[in-house]
């Protein structure tokens, strides 16, 4: 049993959040883990921007602004590079990030990992070719994110669905690139389809709120194609978002290069939902090309694959049982054994 804490200085969210609503990938990912790294038996602290203390699913929560021990077997600091120094005597340290690695190329970075050396952490092959050479480190690893319960263990029916299409990323990451197609190519071939877009800046708590308008600029254009069988909907909880997807046709999302590993598209193929991508940052890792879906090189390519998901009932029997079956091994469980070893290495 090891002491492990960890810390976030980012949007404010506790050990009920997850459960309550829709939460950003990267919170998602360190509620996760914490909780995974407890039901292994550690004694797991999280300290965060929380609003009062509280213990939840065998994590202890509390206010970053109370002061943190020094001592620890593992330390985890996410994403800030205020949080590197933080638990100076701690046995290993981690710096886990979530965005493309060209952030850390400041001088406040380098700083901080010239004197700390942590180990850095990266979600996806993507994301770890995405560092600076020489940049300054205790050791480089790559643990994926795990995939929640909710979609490992969601009941499935091997019924071809209606030709529904889901949408669960944020906006800005391509969807008016969506519409358009959607408008111009896919809704026409395909008379029944529905394209439901599942999202809304208050996923994204405070960096949601600063990006408000952007983002409520694509989400009204989408709900002004009523007509053309898009349907706005507010995003879910894990666990209701895994009930809805499973009775979805496929899912479309051409991808983003400020993403590192996609839980999005993830969550989707471990409920056996085929998905279309494009070649673009992380999310071709997270399709197995041909097998459970199609990694598309142009848009003419997306188009085709996406109509051929929605018609031809084979084809999504193919799919989804391949999706099922290569796409639900690995869970939060899994990554938490990864980074276990990291405090015994």
């Amino acid at each position: 049993m090891a002491v492990i804490r960890m810390a976030d200085d980012g949007i404010a969210f506790d050990g009920d959040t997850l459960l309550q609503g829709p939460l950003g990938g990267a919170e998602t990912a360190f509620v996760s883990l914490a909780e995974a790294l407890a039901k292994r038996g550690h004694d797991v602290f999280v300290h965060n921007r929380c609003k009062m203390p509280m213990e939840r699913n065998g994590v202890t929560w509390k206010p970053l602004d109370d002061h943190l021990p020094d001592i620890a077997d593992l330390y985890i600091a996410n994403r800030g590079h205020k949080l590197i120094q933080l638990v100076p005597k701690a046995r290993s340290r981690v710096f886990w990030i979530h965005n493309p690695a060209q952030y850390l190329n400041k001088w406040r970075y380098w700083r901080k990992l010239l004197r700390w050396k942590p180990i850095i952490v990266f979600s996806s092959k993507f994301h770890s070719k995405s560092i600076a050479p020489l940049m300054p480190n205790g050791g480089l690893t790559t643990i994926p994110y795990g995939i929640s319960d909710a979609f490992l263990n969601a009941k499935i029916s091997a019924i071809p669905p209606p030709p529904h299409v889901a949408f669960t990323s944020s906006p800005l990451r391509s969807l008016d690139w969506l519409l358009d197609l959607w408008a111009s190519e896919i809704k026409p071939g395909v008379s029944a389809a529905q394209l439901h877009v599942f999202s809304s800046p208050k996923t994204y708590g405070a960096h949601g709120d600063a990006r408000s308008g952007a983002m409520n600029e694509v989400l009204n254009r989408a709900a002004g194609m009523s007509e053309q069988g898009v349907v706005l909907r507010k995003p879910l909880s894990k666990a209701n978002l895994a009930k809805a997807l499973a009775g979805f046709r496929v899912m479309l999302y051409r991808g983003d290069p400020g993403e590192t590993y996609c839980l999005a598209v993830g969550e989707a193929q471990a409920i056996g939902l085929p998905a279309v991508v494009q070649n673009i940052g992380c999310v071709s890792e997270r399709v197995i090309n041909g097998e459970t879906g199609f990694v598309a090189f142009n848009d003419s390519d997306f188009v085709h694959y996406g109509r051929e998901i929605l018609t031809d009932d084979i084809l999504w029997r193919r799919l989804h049982a391949s999706a099922l079956e290569r796409q639900r091994s690995y869970s939060w469980d899994n990554a938490a054994e990864a980074f276990e070893k990291l405090a015994f290495r």
